[in-house]
């Protein structure tokens, strides 16, 4: 019988479109025997998702998405079996979110000088948090049909030099790794790939944030392609490193991405799911 394992997916805790037991119902749904929800910087929709859980058949690990900065790159580690109470983890989740805070008011200012007027408070009201996300603002032009899609609001708003796009010094990843280690965690390199490095880069990637104490990497997910599987396993080999999985998913109408719905793939004895 096949293992269905999804370690990272989103709730309306952070940039998803669901509560957290929709989340866990949608994956009982998908057959998913394993689930973790990872919102982004806040885990505050854990103990809702692991309370109906726990009257389901489905094992449930506490989890956390977390964003970091190595160099001048964004990257996002997973924190996988936390302690949700930790002082230290909150206490980095806050300062991570404050930052969040100031960049979605930056966001919204730039967008005010290309006449795109009001866009924090037509984004808040996509949010169930206090705090917004560059996926709210997507959506929010897409609803007020100024894109088509994310992709294209991304392509002419959110990236590079672009109205949108504003530059965020987001904790370091050895402080990351530090706060879900202390939350007794494991920490995961989520979706490699979307860093849009070389091959040699995302080698260095790897390599230095293992010296910082990195657990595993999230070696397939929802678009993973064969050879991308096996060069990520190939990274994880070579730093001893374990191996997790997950789909990302969000829950939006318009995204495409399912529950549970990952390449079939035995992640074997280093699975992730073997240490938590």
């Amino acid at each position: 019988m096949r293992i269905i394992i999804d370690l990272h997916t989103h709730s309306y805790y952070s940039d998803g479109a669901l509560s957290p037991r929709v989340i866990v119902c949608r994956a009982i749904n998908a057959g998913c025997n394993y689930l973790s929800l990872t919102d982004h910087d806040s885990v505050e929709g854990i103990e809702e998702a692991e309370k109906f859980a726990k009257t389901r058949n489905i094992n449930f690990i506490k989890g956390v998405e977390i964003s970091a900065k190595y160099n001048s790159q964004s990257i996002h580690i997973v924190g996988l079996g936390i302690d949700s109470n930790e002082k230290i983890l909150l206490d980095g989740l806050q300062r991570n979110n404050q930052v969040r805070i100031e960049r979605a008011k930056k966001i919204s200012d730039g967008l005010r000088k290309v006449g795109i007027h009001g866009a924090y408070e037509k984004a808040r009201v996509l949010s169930k948090t206090d705090y917004l996300t560059r996926t709210h603002f997507a959506q929010m032009l897409v609803k007020e049909e100024v894109c088509h899609n994310i992709s294209s609001v991304f392509k002419r708003y959110m990236t590079g030099k672009k109205p949108g796009s504003v530059s965020v010094e987001w904790s370091s990843t050895i402080d990351v790794i530090k706060w879900i280690h202390q939350a007794g965690g494991i920490a995961v390199l989520a979706h490699p790939y979307r860093y849009k490095m070389s091959l040699t880069k995302l080698r260095k990637l790897v390599r230095d944030l293992k010296m910082e104490g990195l657990d595993g990497i999230e070696i397939l997910n929802s678009f993973s392609k064969s050879k991308d599987i096996a060069i990520a396993k190939k990274i994880a080999d070579e730093n001893k490193l374990l191996y997790s999985c997950g789909s990302d998913f969000h829950g939006w109408p318009n995204q495409t991405i399912e529950l549970g719905n990952i390449p079939k793939y035995d992640l074997g004895v280093n699975s992730v799911i073997n240490f938590l």
